[in-house]
């Protein structure tokens, strides 16, 4: 007889209720050469039983336009630059007015390392929100799990999501399970993350309750990432941890 994650994992698409804590509006030229669109992910949402998603894009005022047009389904986090002397003013006001539920840094993005001290009123000013901060890994050396715990360690009020959880590279999936482990306001996201079998040792070490699910729309594709969570084997509370209570905690107002 199979056991009840055998049998999780051979239905391929989870179709309870989710919410994708990882997505994008907006160009990427260059490097990417993609492009989001609001109708495009309320489709994709709609097809795979996505009921929210985060979104983010350096274009903060994109991201207010749209979550305003859209604000049933789509949640909101301000992007600052934290070079900019202008950036705890930003977030401040994205949270305070704008109805923004968190703060997303790209250190590989913005060529800084996220225990960097110029990151340190951006936190303040999530701390003073009680809003989580969403961090980009998996790229040295700007986005090493190691320095986003360090950031996590030096706020320990404040809930670091470490999106892609470490990435596609095997030691760094290991580190940001082993960072979310030593320390409590850690979660761990799971898009781009190429090992589905790291899914199921985040959830056993962490529990399943610091463990959430995101597509990273346009460059991941929201089927791909749901089957790698359903290929875990997970239970089925711990599905519905994983795919919607956990964001909908985190990002409630």
């Amino acid at each position: 007889m199979p056991n009840e994650h055998t049998a999780l994992r051979s239905t391929g698409l989870y179709t309870g209720k989710k919410i994708d804590a990882h997505a994008h509006v907006g160009d990427w030229p260059g490097w990417a050469s993609l492009s989001g669109t609001q109708e495009e992910l309320l489709g994709l949402m709609d097809r795979h039983g996505v009921q929210k998603a985060v979104i983010f894009y350096p274009d903060n005022s994109l991201v207010k336009k749209t979550v305003k047009a859209h604000s049933d389904r789509l949640i909101g986090c301000v992007w600052p630059d934290p070079h900019d002397p202008g950036s705890r003013r930003l977030v401040r006001t994205a949270l305070s007015k704008w109805g923004f539920r968190g703060v997303k840094l790209h250190p590989l993005f913005g060529a800084y390392l996220p225990n960097d001290e110029i990151v340190h009123p951006i936190m303040e000013e999530a701390r003073r929100a009680r809003v989580p901060v969403l961090v980009h890994s998996g790229h040295a050396p700007f986005s090493l799990p190691w320095s986003i715990g360090e950031l996590a360690e030096a706020f320990p009020d404040v809930t670091v999501v470490m999106l892609h959880m470490g990435g596609g590279n095997g030691i760094y999936i290991q580190a940001a399970i082993d960072t979310a482990k030593r320390l409590e306001n850690v979660m761990l996201e799971t898009s781009h993350m190429t090992l589905y079998s790291k899914v199921r040792e985040a959830v056993e070490v962490l529990g399943a309750d610091r463990v959430m699910f995101g597509s990273d729309y346009p460059f991941g594709e929201t089927e791909i990432e749901i089957r790698k969570i359903t290929a875990a084997g997970l239970s089925k509370p711990e599905l519905e941890r994983v795919f919607y209570k956990n964001a909908e905690e985190l990002f409630s107002p």
